[in-house]
C-alpha cells in the first residue's frame, strides 16, 4: 500500500527526538563498548503542534491521522526539508475558544520492510 502525504504544516518551535539504537557493555575495570544494531540506527520522533487552526483544519487533521489508525504509515516532509516515513500513534486536540484548537501529535519516523 502505497503511503499518501500529511500535508498540513505545524507550528514554529517543534521538536525534534533523537535516540540511536545503541547496546553497550560495561565490564568490571570501568571499560563500556557500544555497538550500532540494526539497519536505521538513529529513527526520528517529532513532537508536532498546530495552534489557533479552525474547526475546520483541526477536523482535516485528526481525521487523516485517525483514518490511519496508528498503524499505517504516511510520508511528511519535515521541517529540515527531509520527506521521511512516519506513524503517529497519539494526538490531542484542545478547544482554545469558539473555532480556535490546537492539535499536538507525536510523529514516530518508521522503515518499512
Amino acid at each position: 500500500m502505497a503511503a499518501t502525504s500529511f500535508i498540513w504544516v505545524p507550528d514554529y518551535g517543534s521538536r525534534q527526538t533523537s535516540k540511536p539504537t545503541v547496546r553497550s557493555v560495561r565490564f568490571g575495570d570501568g571499560y563500556e563498548q557500544r555497538l550500532s544494531y540494526g539497519l536505521a540506527t538513529d529513527l526520528k520522533v517529532w513532537n508536532l503542534s498546530f495552534t489557533n487552526i479552525t474547526t475546520s483544519e483541526k477536523t482535516q487533521i485528526t481525521g487523516f491521522l485517525e483514518a490511519r489508525g496508528g498503524s499505517q504509515r504516511f510520508n511528511w516532509p519535515t521541517p529540515d526539508g527531509v520527506v521521511s516515513t512516519f506513524i503517529c500513534q497519539e494526538w490531542t486536540s484542545t478547544i482554545v475558544v469558539y473555532d480556535r484548537w490546537t492539535v499536538d501529535a507525536t510523529f514516530r519516523e518508521v522503515v518499512d520492510l
